[in-house]
């Protein structure tokens, strides 16, 4: 009966085989001394470790997506939530007088944004009035490459030079992007343009920069990095790594929607819009303009520096050879200029250049 492929699932008398290595642990047939084609039974059980990791995954995610409780109990805190919101009041103003609903107003904005309750977010008085916030910056969805680089890790060691790291966008019609760097004791700033937000674009950043500076001074430079959750920045391994293979640098990322954690690049920038507006065209950019607008920020005198400039600062700090590998030069004060005109007189002047070369 074993050769006839119809007679086992007719016939009445047929009584199926059993393999007894199925009958104890691990209850599967791999490590079996028969070949698979060769055994006579009809079900057979391969235990696949790629296949039974992916099921596992699948359920773990399963069974923490959606809300936490039932129907039921969904249905009896609308019936107290959807009246009150009609009313005009706040969920904060629901949750303290209805302990009873065991709910967090952050759920409950949370709850009304996905629909779950019969009055939408539509329903509050101040939702309307706000528009969708714009993010241009893409997180970093690899939660592995946090491990030992969170904020508090970098708080445990309080060092006391530290660097903070950034970009700056380009409006739309450009793919440029300014990687930014703040030596926050020194107030000392740095910029070099990237042709695209990526990865490896910040890493061309690091070589090059180790390669004018040598791997020592790279390192007592740039030894810790405090930067956001940018998608750019998802390689840390990478930008600690240098060219010969020595660490570095070490990198530190901020707590997410906490800007604050890395607030002097931040405020450094808003000297940086001076001279380039939200929505300028970085495209016709190169990196000597860049060069040139930090000479002029760097050449500001700081009260938090007692009226000394951070270029001078930082020629206490640093030796004049690292400030000239970082084409850093001091610009005299009353040439000093934080407006759009900086760039655009620059771009005049490059231009004439170029006629006057080519005539």
């Amino acid at each position: 009966c074993a050769s006839c492929p119809t007679c086992n699932q007719t016939c009445s008398d047929f009584e199926r085989e059993r393999c007894a290595r199925l009958d104890k642990a691990p209850y599967v047939c791999n490590g079996c001394d028969k070949k698979i084609n060769h055994c006579t039974i009809a079900h057979k059980y391969k235990y696949d470790a790629r296949f039974a990791d992916r099921k596992y995954r699948e359920r773990l995610s399963d069974s923490r997506a959606g809300i936490n409780m039932t129907k039921r109990e969904l249905h009896q805190k609308d019936m107290i939530i959807t009246p009150l919101i009609e009313q005009g009041q706040s969920p904060y103003q629901i949750a303290t007088n209805h302990p009873e609903l065991e709910m967090s107003v952050r759920t409950m904005y949370t709850y009304l944004d996905n629909g779950l309750f019969t009055a939408r977010n539509i329903d509050l008085k101040r939702k309307p009035k706000f528009k969708p916030r714009k993010c241009h910056k893409t997180q970093i969805t690899d939660r592995s490459v946090f491990e030992s680089r969170t904020y508090a890790d970098f708080q445990s060691l309080s060092p006391d030079v530290y660097v903070e790291m950034d970009t700056v966008h380009s409006s739309r019609e450009s793919k440029k992007t300014l990687l930014t760097f703040f030596f926050p004791k020194e107030k000392l700033f740095l910029t070099f343009l990237m042709n695209r937000c990526t990865k490896g674009a910040v890493r061309l950043v690091f070589d090059h920069l180790e390669k004018r500076l040598g791997t020592y001074e790279f390192l007592s430079l740039f030894e810790y990095l405090l930067t956001d959750r940018g998608a750019e920045f998802g390689n840390p391994e990478a930008l600690e790594t240098g060219v010969e293979g020595i660490q570095r640098t070490s990198i530190y990322y901020c707590d997410p929607m906490r800007s604050g954690q890395k607030g002097g690049v931040e405020n450094i920038h808003t000297m940086l819009r001076m001279v380039l507006p939200k929505g300028t065209n970085f495209e016709y950019l190169t990196q000597w303009d860049v060069t040139l607008i930090v000479n002029h920020i760097n050449s500001t005198p700081r009260k938090s520096l007692d009226g000394k400039t951070p270029y001078d600062t930082a020629l206490e700090s640093f030796s004049e050879n690292t400030l000239k590998a970082l084409q850093l030069k001091r610009i005299s004060p009353d040439e000093v200029n934080l407006t759009p005109k900086l760039s655009r007189f620059n771009h005049e002047l490059t231009y004439k250049n170029l006629l006057s070369d080519w005539k």
